[in-house]
């Protein structure tokens, strides 16, 4: 089997489509939307969450079985019925027509894998296994949880205000480099995993005004 080439896809606004109404379309159509993907989703039936979702048009819901015009203008697709043959159908139809396409429970089908992530606001960090073992992954997240709290995500989001700034406003390359680098150290990031995010978080913000001050 081939390696896999780890991404993070921008779905902000993207036409997405599941195909599936159960439990596990369910999953698959609350991550998307929560990366901003536009979500249309084609099943004869849906878990009472997602008709909540349709009722509120937050997804948009054809009630049937799939068509080939579902794959109209679509951006990713992912296949979660509970019949194979229609899984397959679905991911052949997709790929012919250069789509990304992921077969739920049978991944080899499709053209990418869906990683298990370990979230903490813009931090993100995926296990892949390239589907060979989607437990091992799950076990490894799990482990990462009690390692990465919520403190890292915050720390993030303070990091990304910062490097926008110096993006912004610092024009030599040498000198940008050196403040990226000066904002975040060892000792940073041992305060982070004790917990002492407020002592992190100023630990940062002098390291970068210090080095700002440098000539």
């Amino acid at each position: 089997m081939p390696r896999t080439y780890p991404i993070s896809l921008i779905l902000s606004q993207r036409p997405c489509l599941v195909v599936g109404g159960g439990s596990v379309a369910e999953r698959k159509v609350l991550s998307l939307l929560a990366c901003g993907a536009k979500v249309k989703v084609v099943s004869p039936s849906l878990t009472p969450a997602l008709q909540d979702l349709a009722s509120k048009d937050k997804i948009n819901y054809r009630r049937g079985t799939f068509e080939i015009a579902d794959l109209e203008n679509m951006f990713l697709v992912i296949a979660a019925t509970d019949r194979e043959e229609v899984n397959h159908r679905i991911a052949t139809e997709a790929m012919a027509r250069n789509m990304l396409v992921n077969v739920v429970d049978d991944p080899p089908y499709g053209n990418f894998y869906v990683p298990a992530v370990l979230r903490r606001g813009s931090l993100q960090i995926a296990i892949s296994t390239d589907g060979k073992s989607p437990l091992i992954a799950r076990k490894i997240k799990e482990e990462l949880e009690e390692r990465y709290g919520p403190e890292y995500g915050i720390l993030v989001d303070l990091l990304g205000e910062i490097r926008h700034d110096i993006l912004n406003k610092i024009t030599d390359p040498r000198k940008r480099r050196e403040l990226l680098e000066a904002i975040v150290d060892d000792e940073t990031l041992q305060l982070l995993a004790g917990g002492e995010l407020e002592k992190a978080k100023e630990r940062v913000i002098n390291a970068y005004h210090r080095s700002r001050s440098k000539p």
